[in-house]
């Protein structure tokens, strides 16, 4: 089920707020706790244990480290710090053999079955597990991960009521897809939480621009990218605005879910945090990767790139720790080998620029800095996209005008660019924050906040309708990041 899809709108939706909204203290807690469960057990019910099973090894290893408190000069510390970290290594490791099991089992094999016919030709390839990937194992993963480190590290303190730390990892808002919700930003809330009217509307509202962004942006522009990638021939200006194309398919997929994740926890009380800070308007390689995926990437930062060292041990280990991170960026998204080069793609030019080229990229005009930005993330986003090593490097030598029909004349990418001419200007501005500073600019302005606020609704229910009237129309509706 997909926030996207007329099941969740006209179903799911209105029957989870028709029994939430009535009820009072922790029969809320109770409600979000039955309907998330419902929400993922839609898709697929058998792994709704391998959920509950996730969240009660976390759990336990935080009851547990309870009996074991850390308090300065005191002469059982060291042995209390011992059993709480034997504590972490179970749960953590329980916690990642799950999860590479799950995911990474097929690539292990196929891995091996590389390495078996370079060296022992004679030994029959081995089969492929062929595990299903469980909906959204990636995200509540490293988010019940989450607590148990923070637990242990003392940034939070014990839940006891196992239905209340399941509530927390299972919230339907951002159980498939993120933003990774980390445990202290919700612990007050958990407890209680007050959703106002105001609250509600703006979480309305912000589920609404969500859905606008997914619907008549994300899938105008995928069905564009669908349309080149499988054209016989395409010029080079072709090859190129398609890559653009799933660049911002990804972009408005991904935080068009993230806005409505927002919203749908606001409109409950919860406060998340903001996961995309309009990426696509970057001016280097270091900037997009403070604004894309934001929870993703202050988790590795927090718990693996600092644990190894950050930037305190030298040149020499912060630049291996960089690496690692963003090998294990890529090897987070996905079993094959395009995403581990993907994240090291990206983790060489944060090195290059961190070590080199920033300072180089101050004194270059803006326009300039946001140009090479966006060659090197749209380069990047042709690499993450094709799982086939030799279907990316055909793709590659289109680019270049190396494949079938490169160096024929631009009349496919004017026919294409004609075609979807305002799905692509709309998608190219609202990728920088225009509306932001349109919604300043108006706040200043005295006496204009009602008129405004009426108008804001009327176009928040005029695009309601619009989405509908197009999910209703077209079939086309994928959700990239299920697969992650």
């Amino acid at each position: 089920m997909v926030f996207s899809g007329l099941p969740f709108l006209f179903f799911f939706l209105p029957a989870f707020l028709l029994c939430y909204l009535p009820a009072k203290g922790r029969a809320k807690n109770i409600v979000l706790l039955i309907f998330s469960l419902f929400f993922y057990a839609w898709g697929e019910p058998v792994y709704l244990f391998l959920m509950l099973f996730t969240t009660l090894i976390d759990y336990t290893a935080g009851r547990l480290m309870e009996r074991y408190p850390v308090e300065q000069g005191d002469a059982s510390e060291k042995e209390m710090r011992r059993k709480r970290r034997c504590l972490l290594i179970v749960a953590v490791s329980v916690n990642l053999c799950l999860l590479a099991f799950f995911k990474y089992a097929d690539f292990a094999v196929r891995i091996a079955n590389t390495l078996r016919g370079v060296l022992l030709q004679s030994v029959p390839p081995f089969p492929l597990p062929g595990i299903a990937l469980p909906i959204g194992i990636s995200f509540y993963t490293f988010q019940s991960m989450s607590y148990t480190i923070d637990r242990y590290r003392g940034r939070v303190g014990v839940q006891k009521n196992y239905a209340d730390y399941l509530t927390y990892v299972s919230m339907f808002p951002q159980l498939i897809a993120g933003p990774i919700v980390r445990y202290q930003t919700v612990e007050r809330e958990l407890r209680e939480r007050q959703a106002g009217r105001q609250d509600f509307l703006f979480g309305f509202r912000r589920f609404l621009i969500g859905l606008f962004r997914k619907v008549l942006i994300a899938n105008q522009v995928g069905a564009l990218w669908d349309a080149i990638r499988t054209a016989q021939t395409l010029s080079v200006p072709s090859a190129w605005l398609g890559l653009l194309c799933f660049t911002l398919q990804l972009y408005y997929d991904f935080s068009a879910y993230s806005d409505m994740a927002i919203g749908l926890g606001r409109m409950m009380g919860f406060h998340f945090l903001e996961n995309f800070n309009y990426p696509l308007s970057a001016v280097s390689i270091t900037d997009f990767w403070r604004r894309w995926h934001i929870s993703l990437s202050s988790w590795f930062k927090d718990y693996v790139y600092i644990p190894l060292g950050g930037n305190r041990k030298g040149l020499k280990r912060q630049l291996i720790n960089l690496l690692i991170v963003f090998f294990l960026t890529g090897l987070w998204h996905g079993a094959f080998l395009n995403y581990i080069l993907w994240g090291l793609y990206h983790g060489l030019f944060l090195v290059i620029e961190k070590f080199y080229l920033l300072r180089k990229i101050e004194w270059w005009p803006k326009w300039i800095c946001h140009l090479y930005t966006i060659i090197i993330v749209v380069i990047g986003f042709g690499i993450f996209y094709f799982e086939d090593l030799n279907a990316l490097t055909l793709y590659a030598a289109k680019l270049f005008g190396a494949g079938e029909g490169g160096m024929a004349p631009a009349t496919d990418f004017l026919w294409y660019a004609l075609n979807y001419l305002p799905q692509l200007v709309i998608a190219c501005l609202c990728a920088f924050p225009l509306y932001p500073a349109i919604e300043k600019k108006i706040a200043s302005v005295r006496g204009i906040q009602v008129p405004v606020s009426v108008l804001r609704g009327l176009f928040a229910i005029l695009f309601f309708a619009i989405s509908i009237a197009s999910l209703v129309r077209d079939t086309y509706n994928p959700f990239l990041y299920f697969r992650f």
